[in-house]
């Protein structure tokens, strides 16, 4: 699992490793990595090292002062370094004459022309603008250099992180970086899960701050993490241990709903499903081996439930997903569910009653917590808090959320499930786990995860992502549901 801390967190156990180690040490060592780093995307985009030419945005501050001596590192091996200064007043000094000794270039960023001249004629550019401790939209010159860097398709290694992306929220608010990789510090920060298409590929310099940092803010699941927990049966297992799980889903008009999520569950590996509602003849002639009914009512017993994609919110979707939360065992709220629990009192206070999984989007969101707004992990935290439950708040970086506070981000790879009738999956998947015994918070993030890597091996039409040659095609909720084996399959084989 990738842990990831605070720009606060890592600050103060900076300054604690700053007291012990000789001055301009630690810079030296970050420094090395992104010239280490700037040398493979050379090699990798421009076919070589030598000759090549590499542009800094150098600010004010220790990060300007990581991409300067970055730049002493390239000169080196024969790059050929410009250097431009958005503050030249407040260039890091050391920095600025090692890269001076090597006969490195240095411009001032007020010569409009010439810096954006050098930087549309780099081979790479090296993002110092502003470090963990900058807010806020980048300013000009700066702005003007990035979009001209862009416009050329000259790539970016961001320092640390992408300059004007916050770094505990991923948010921006006006012009940033868009990083073709990063190279970051110490630990890794939240901004790289929650702004991962703007960072790229994350590469840690170790500093040795492990034994000065706190318990972490953020974590990420990683495959080892979800293959560990994906339910498989052993020689002992029989349809009963494995879990059993129900699906309330579905209606006359949402008949699809029912299939999807129903399907999601059988396809992850669940002992048995039984599913509840009025769609159960549609649902029998897709998944034979469910064992369907008219009602909850009419169900056996199970080890969890999923309810609410499609049962609407008049009195028979009232009456199923009170009927469902009678039941007292693990639940994943979806959809309908969670408008009824926000309109419904009696409702809210029994799912509080039950180990439960909100996954709602941002509108679903507001509807039972207010506003997302830019923090998507805090506003996640509060929901949790006050709903007394895991919540899933969907998006492109998805955020998992415990009420004792522990929260997960998991960027997607791709948008591909951002089509109709993609959450009815991951409720399926999430009400599986659940009856397989995972805690809600594991439930949803390994189910997450999944549901993304299905996504992809659907859209690629393989069922190994990395063997794409194409960006993919368009797809729909039934192609990512029959990915999930796949999915199951290609995150277990990458485990071992």
């Amino acid at each position: 699992m990738r842990r990831m801390w605070t720009a606060g967190q890592v600050r103060a156990a900076e300054d604690v490793l700053l007291r012990r180690t000789p001055d301009g040490a630690l810079m030296r060592r970050a420094a090395y990595g992104v010239g280490a780093r700037a040398t493979a995307m050379l090699a990798e985009h421009a076919g070589g090292v030598a000759g090549r030419r590499v542009a800094l945005l150098v600010g004010a501050g220790n990060n300007g002062g990581d991409a300067l001596w970055a730049g002493y590192e390239l000169r080196r091996s024969g790059v050929a370094v410009t250097a431009v200064l958005l503050v030249p007043d407040r260039a890091h000094p050391a920095g600025l004459a090692a890269l001076r000794r090597r006969g490195g270039r240095v411009l001032d960023a007020a010569h409009a022309e010439r810096a954006e001249a050098a930087v549309r004629g780099a081979d790479l550019v090296i993002d110092g603008i502003v470090g963990i401790s900058g807010r806020g939209a980048l300013r000009e010159p700066a702005a003007a250099l990035v979009a001209a860097a862009e416009d050329a398709r000259v790539p970016i290694l961001a320092v640390d992180l992408p300059s004007g992306v916050d770094p505990d929220t991923g948010a921006t608010d006006g012009p940033a970086v868009t990083a073709a990789a990063t190279v970051t510090f110490g630990a890794h920060k939240p901004v790289h899960a929650l702004a991962a298409r703007r960072c790229g590929p994350v590469h840690l310099v170790d500093l040795g701050l492990g034994p000065h940092l706190p318990a972490p803010d953020l974590h990420q699941l990683e495959v080892a993490d979800v293959a560990s927990r994906w339910p498989v049966p052993g020689p002992a297992d029989d349809k009963y241990t494995q879990g059993v799980v129900g699906i309330a889903a579905g209606s006359s008009v949402y008949p699809g709903a029912a299939v999807l999520a129903t399907g999601a569950a059988v396809s992850a590996t669940s002992g048995m499903v039984r599913f509840a509602g009025s769609a159960a003849e549609q649902v029998r002639s897709r998944w034979p081996e469910v064992v369907a009914a008219g009602s909850v009512a009419d169900t056996g017993r199970t080890q969890a439930w999923t309810v609410g994609p499609g049962i609407g919110t008049g009195a028979a979707g009232r009456d199923t997903l009170a009927a469902v939360l009678d039941r007292g065992v693990p639940v994943c709220l979806d959809a309908d569910a969670i408008t009824l629990i926000a309109s419904t009192p009696d409702l809210a206070d029994a799912a509080a009653e039950v180990p439960a999984v909100y996954t709602p989007h941002d509108r679903e969101f507001a509807r039972i917590a207010g506003e997302v707004g830019t923090d998507r992990v805090a506003a996640a935290r509060r929901a949790a808090a006050s709903l007394h439950a895991t919540v899933l708040l969907k998006g492109n970086v998805t955020v998992v959320a415990d009420a004792d506070g522990r929260a997960l981000a998991h960027p997607s790879d791709s948008s591909w499930a951002a089509t109709a009738g993609s959450g009815d999956v991951l409720s399926g998947l999430i009400g599986a786990l659940l009856a397989a015994g995972l805690e809600p918070w594991w439930a949803a993030g390994c189910a997450a995860y999944l549901h993304s890597r299905a996504a992809v091996i659907a859209a690629v039409g393989g069922a190994d992502p990395g063997a794409a040659t194409g960006p993919g095609a368009p797809i729909g909720a039934s192609a990512l549901l029959a990915a999930v084996p796949d999915a199951i399959r290609a995150v277990r084989r990458q485990a071992r």
